[in-house]
């Protein structure tokens, strides 16, 4: 019947009804999964929506969202391609975001307990750990780096090593990387249950002594030429991280500072949310490896949240002054979520304990020690 209309035949078969394959089912409901966590739980509602939308909108047949299309003879970006192209590959993004994250970062509680840096680095155990790990599985060694780099939580790191080392697995380990900074109230707290008695769980640390604003503005003049000259590849990510803080810092260039915390950093996430999520097609998704990548993921978060709470311990068979192992967990870069669940855990042992501030220290020295870990993988791989 149709046959015999041929126009009607065309207007059927340009559908996306008739392309429409069993794969892309899945990825609706993987869509769906992230807008549901975020709307309805809350976790990471500013990620998680727009990459949920580019999932569904990247598995939506025949749509021009990703790639290129025909236009006259010549090929042309499709709409989020251009900005995959021109802010995700170029890491322009990741360090716009970085701006954002350094102007809405106080680190007084780090430079006041500068010991915290210690749990920063020890939180990047898992980072090591799934890099040994997905060698061993069989990934290349600038595969395993971008792999690895999961374990910090960092999601801008993660995108701005993998689009350097491996851009072919940039989707799976964009979104593994904030599918586990959107659990972290799920995945940290039994691990930090599980290596902490209820004693060490109640240890109360003293009020930290008060930050000059001085300090406050010497810090990240002083942390950019340190960091930027022992690890010169994670200048882009520091450098922009810095220049952000010291625009809040000053105090003098608040609409500078207000535009990076706000308007910018609000714009650039929803480019890479729809950019991270179109990027998941059922083609490229439902295959083995971007599997284990999420497996290797969730391996490499566990044994960062281990590592800052074990580097707590030590520290604590020397310190006279006793540091609560639970903030150790938040040495991993999810900032503030990290830093919360230490409060909450705490708060279950002793509703009197308060740890947030004394969280955030390790929690901004994680996003520090995840940007030097990519930057070193950058020295020896690039």
């Amino acid at each position: 019947m149709v046959e015999s209309f041929p126009l009607l035949n065309q207007v059927i078969v340009s559908t996306g009804f008739c392309c429409l394959q069993i794969g892309h089912l899945i990825m609706w409901l993987v869509s769906f999964l992230f807008i549901y966590l975020a709307i309805k739980k809350g976790f990471e509602p500013l990620l998680l929506v727009p990459i949920g939308f580019g999932i569904l909108l990247a598995n939506l047949p025949l749509a021009p969202i990703m790639g290129f299309s025909d236009h006259g003879g010549e090929a042309h970006r499709n709409l989020i391609q251009w900005f995959y192209d021109y802010g995700v590959a170029n890491e322009l993004i990741p360090c716009i975001i970085f701006m954002g994250v350094g102007a809405l970062t106080d680190f007084g509680p780090m430079i006041a307990n500068p010991k915290v840096l210690i749990l920063g680095a020890a939180a990047q155990l898992g980072v090591y750990i799934s890099f040994f790990f997905a060698i061993l599985f069989g990934f290349g060694i600038k595969e395993a780096a971008a792999i690895g780099i999961i374990g910090g939580a960092d999601g801008p790191t993660c995108i701005y090593l993998t689009a350097i080392l491996a851009p072919h697995l940039l989707g799976a380990n964009a979104l593994a990387a904030y599918s586990y900074m959107a659990m972290v109230p799920l995945i940290q707290p039994p691990i930090m249950r599980l290596l902490t008695t209820e004693a060490e769980r109640k240890i109360k640390m003293k009020q930290m002594r008060p930050v000059s604003k001085r300090e406050k503005i010497i810090f990240p003049l002083l942390g950019t030429v340190v960091i930027c000259l022992l690890v010169p590849p994670a200048a882009p990510l520091m450098g922009m991280m810095f220049l952000g803080n010291l625009f809040r810092e000053s105090g003098v260039v608040q609409r500078l500072s207000h535009a990076a915390q706000n308007e910018l950093l609000n714009i650039v996430t929803i480019f890479l949310g729809l950019s991270v999520g179109a990027t998941m097609n059922a083609e490229a998704f439902l295959k083995p490896q971007p599997i284990f990548i999420f497996v290797l993921g969730l391996v490499a978060f566990a044994f960062s949240t281990a590592g800052g709470v074990l580097m707590a311990k030590l520290m604590n068979l020397f310190l006279k002054e006793k540091i609560n192992p639970l903030i150790g967990s938040a040495g991993v870069s999810a900032v503030p979520m990290a830093a919360r669940v230490s409060q909450v855990e705490g708060q279950k042992a002793d509703k009197h304990n308060f740890l947030l501030m004394h969280a955030m220290g390790p929690n901004v020295a994680g996003v520090i020690g995840t940007a030097v870990a990519a930057g070193l993988f950058l020295t020896m791989l690039r």
